[in-house]
């Protein structure tokens, strides 16, 4: 079984979706969560009464990560509370914009890029000093990044990158003990990807995948969990694909 019991864990985007199974999935199994938020505090109240009500221990931290200075004052804010070891980094807050090569605009290109990419890259920088031997860092890719799936072309290589920077973090910080993986979710009907809610959107799905039904939060979860614990202690430098079989 998957065993976090002693570490401490932080969660970006834990207040909803997969971030929210996330936070639970590693309180369940025993880690100390730390439930990040950029806009949901009372969301994110919700995570923290339901981990602890399950005798769980969690804190809620508030940043906004689109800012330059974001994963700064996130990292600052986690070391007042964890010390000097934290053993689990779940890079999972995201955004995501529908739309054709015509219709993006630099804005929309740049803000995909600063939570997605920019943000991850320096909160990993910003918690170095606290993540030591057998640290796990979980970064959240897509299938998007290996398939083409709807008007995401921006979006998709926001995780094109997730999935470089998996393999540059690996191999820059396993001299210290530290594993670095990410997972790549298929289809998953959550309030980011809303067109998966729809019956046309749940056909589409249900078309690309070898397995069928739709995925659930907790069905990511428990991947993120299993290369956050040490059962996966071998395994660095990968992206896991959580995804149904999707475009076999």
């Amino acid at each position: 079984m998957t065993d976090c019991k002693g570490k401490t864990a932080l969660v970006t985007g834990a207040s909803r979706g997969i971030g929210r199974a996330t936070a639970i999935a590693l309180a369940k199994v025993g880690a100390q969560v730390l439930v990040h938020y950029g806009r949901g505090a009372e969301e994110a109240k919700v995570v923290v009464k339901e981990i602890r009500d399950a005798g769980g221990r969690a804190e809620a931290l508030g940043a906004d990560l689109s800012s330059p200075k974001g994963p700064h004052d996130l990292a600052k804010q986690v070391r007042a509370i964890v010390g000097d070891r934290l053993d689990i980094l779940v890079a999972n807050a995201g955004t995501s914009r529908s739309a054709t090569i015509e219709e993006t605009t630099v804005e929309d290109f740049d803000r995909l890029f600063a939570v997605n990419v920019r943000a991850p890259f320096f909160l990993v920088q910003q918690l170095l000093p606290i993540l030591g031997e057998r640290s796990s860092v979980v970064l959240l890719s897509s299938l998007a990044a290996d398939a083409a799936v709807g008007n995401l072309s921006a979006y998709a290589s926001t995780k094109g990158a997730i999935d470089t920077l998996v393999k540059h973090f690996a191999a820059a910080l396993g001299p210290k003990g530290i594993r670095v993986n990410a997972v790549a979710p298929g289809v998953v009907p959550t309030d980011m990807s809303s067109f998966a809610k729809t019956d046309q959107g749940r056909e589409f799905t249900l078309g690309i995948q070898a397995l069928k039904r739709m995925a659930a939060p907790e069905d990511i979860a428990d991947a993120v969990a299993f290369l956050a614990s040490d059962n996966a202690r071998w395994v660095t430098g990968d992206t896991l694909h959580v995804d149904g079989g999707s475009k076999l």
